[in-house]
C-alpha cells in the first residue's frame, strides 16, 4: 500500500481468525485504507520510528464480533491501533498530537494509540483510561 504499510498489517484480525470470518475490505474500504496508510507514513515520518499496527480494518461481521458500532472508523478503514517500541503510549500521542492532520487520537491506557483519518478531519485528542467502549476524556491524561 505504501513504503512501510502493507495491506496485510491493516486487514489482520485474531478476532477474525478465531472466528474464522474474512476480513477483506471491499473497494470503498480498500480506497479508505489507502488514506490511513498514507497517514501512517505520516506518523512513521514524525516518530521516526517503525509502527506496529496492532488493529486495522475490520470487514462488518468482525465488528460486530468485537462489539464495535457499525459506523466505528476500523468498519470503515479509516483507522488503525498502533504501537511504537521504545516508546510509551502517552509519549506516542502526545508527539502526534497537532502535527498532523487526523479525525480523531486516542491515547488508550495499557493498549494502544489509535488514530483515524476519517475525512472530517476533527483533531480529536482524546483519553480512554479504561477498556474498550469505556469513557472518552479530552487531552491526553495519565
Amino acid at each position: 500500500m505504501t513504503p512501510n504499510f502493507t495491506l496485510t498489517e491493516f486487514t489482520r484480525s485474531e478476532a477474525a481468525v478465531r472466528l474464522a470470518l474474512s476480513n477483506e475490505p471491499g473497494a470503498e474500504h480498500l480506497s479508505n485504507l489507502r488514506l490511513t496508510a498514507l497517514g501512517m507514513e505520516m506518523v512513521r515520518h514524525i516518530i521516526g520510528k517503525p509502527v506496529r499496527i496492532t488493529s486495522g480494518y475490520r470487514a462488518p461481521a468482525v465488528n460486530r464480533a468485537v462489539g464495535g458500532t457499525p459506523t466505528s472508523a476500523h468498519a470503515l478503514g479509516y483507522a488503525a491501533d498502533f504501537i511504537v517500541a521504545g516508546m510509551g503510549l502517552a509519549e506516542t500521542a502526545r508527539a502526534l498530537a497537532g502535527r498532523l492532520p487526523f479525525d480523531q487520537l486516542i491515547y488508550e491506557h495499557n493498549r494502544c494509540v489509535h488514530i483515524s483519518f476519517d475525512p472530517r478531519l476533527r483533531g480529536q485528542v482524546l483519553t480512554q483510561r479504561g477498556a474498550a467502549g469505556s469513557p472518552l476524556e479530552h487531552g491526553i491524561l495519565e
